[in-house]
């Protein structure tokens, strides 16, 4: 692995209280990498670690082969950082906040301008370009906030919540930016409680519970561990009781999902057979029928609840 960022052994107490325990891992570059866990769990403080905010308690972080406690400002000269609250300057327009941050950088005037021009295009914010962002949405306030980040063409891009309460136009364009940028070679480190976003989105996602990883995969060898748990969804085109979806013999829960029912079992195809009886002896009509494996929020459910384990 080309690794681009580096964790070992880190540590970070708050007073007697362990925030982060230890934990070890790698990012490689062009690589989307989640970073989740309920809230509390230690995903904030790793993040700040990482980008030179806070330093550790113990053990190291790299980010760029940069030591993030002896030359943060090393590996700030390639990162960039989107906080979960969009902070632009509100009395600035878009374009003001965009060649403020790219003069940080020190960046040539005519490349700085092209390229504040481009990224207002890229984030469909040219038309608003002479706007203060204080009369910007959330959604426009952090695709601000995105372009800005980008405007030096970081090789590591942290972002934390991104897609936060956004419509979904604004989801949808971070997340096609975020693709873009990992197909260039950018490495992203995504922190999200989003778990279907990180599974349709990252290529591996670690999952810190109380400090500690709890696992560290890709999303599809994570429902793998917990392959066991499958179920059949089905939709009637008229009503059904659940009571006779639970007298199934190989079902172990039956639970309703809008005009949907999800039949917990480990043996799909015997349920199918069943449901098509029941369908029948009702004298309805199957709409449609599925089998499920387990979903990334199961295992996240798993791994997170007392007792879940490590991986």
């Amino acid at each position: 692995m080309n690794a681009v960022i580096r964790v070992e052994d880190l540590t970070r107490y708050y007073g007697d209280h362990l925030a982060v325990d230890h934990i070890d891992f790698e990012v490689a570059g062009g690589e989307i990498f989640g970073f989740l866990g309920p809230n509390g769990a230690g995903k904030t403080t790793t993040q700040r670690m990482l980008t030179g905010i806070l330093p550790p308690s113990a053990g190291s972080a790299y980010v760029l082969e940069h030591n993030m406690v002896r030359d943060p400002l090393g590996a700030k000269e390639h990162i960039g950082v989107v906080p979960e609250v969009a902070n632009p300057y509100i009395e600035l327009s878009g374009w003001q906040n965009l060649i403020f941050a790219g003069e940080l950088y020190v960046l040539p005037r005519p490349e700085l301008r092209s390229r504040a021009e481009q990224l207002l295009e890229q984030f469909d914010l040219w038309e608003r370009r002479d706007t203060r962002a204080r009369a910007y949405s959330k959604g426009m306030k952090q695709r601000l906030m995105l372009a800005m980040a980008l405007i030096h063409r970081p090789q590591v891009l942290f972002l934390d919540e991104p897609t936060g309460g956004l419509d979904v136009a604004s989801r949808r364009l971070i997340h096609s930016r975020v693709q873009e940028l990992a197909r260039s070679g950018t490495a992203v480190f995504y922190t999200t409680h989003n778990i279907e976003e990180a599974n349709m989105l990252c290529d591996r996602v670690a999952i810190i519970q109380d400090g500690q990883l709890a696992a560290i995969n890709t999303p599809e060898a994570l429902k793998a561990t917990f392959s066991g748990s499958q179920a059949v969804e089905v939709a009637f085109e008229g009503p059904m009781d659940p009571a006779s979806l639970e007298a199934i013999a190989a079902v172990n829960r039956v639970e309703k999902h809008g005009d949907k029912f999800h039949l917990y079992t480990d043996s799909p195809g015997q349920v199918v057979s069943a449901v098509v009886d029941i369908a029948r002896s009702e004298a309805t009509r199957i709409v449609s029928v599925n089998t499920l494996g387990p979903s990334l929020e199961e295992v996240f459910v798993r791994l997170t609840e007392p007792g879940g384990g490590s991986q």
